[in-house]
């Protein structure tokens, strides 16, 4: 069973960065997918970034297109975030989830999220 533990989170001026961490407990890790989701108070999860492990294309959600980089050492077993050009609508806790398999119905073995507040 993997573990996924996000970090980097914390409070940031509007137009500011974070890179955020997501690690991954395990003797080895080789998902199928891993991403970046956001689920600010009172809506709905949101997909942020992500890409298929064994590729190297990203994918990005509209809200972080042009604006967020997700990138991995896969040595570290870590997938991060970059986030620059912060907006106070990025406010939210981020979680990185993965699939296990191609056939996966849904991304999950959530972290506990790390929150991001943009603010003045």
């Amino acid at each position: 069973q993997v573990q996924l533990a996000e970090s980097g989170g914390g409070l940031v001026q509007p137009g500011g960065s974070l890179r955020l961490s997501c690690a991954a407990s395990a003797r080895t890790f080789s998902p199928y997918a891993i991403g970046w989701f956001r689920q600010a108070p009172g809506k709905e999860r949101e997909f942020v970034a992500g890409f298929i492990w064994g590729t190297s294309h990203a994918y990005y959600g509209n809200s972080a297109e042009g604006r967020f980089t997700i990138s991995r050492d896969t040595a570290k077993k870590t997938v991060y975030l970059r986030m620059n050009s912060l907006r106070p609508e990025d406010t939210a806790v981020y979680y990185c989830g993965i699939k296990s398999s191609r056939a996966s119905p849904e991304f999950g073995s959530w972290g506990q999220g790390t929150q991001v507040t943009v603010s003045s």
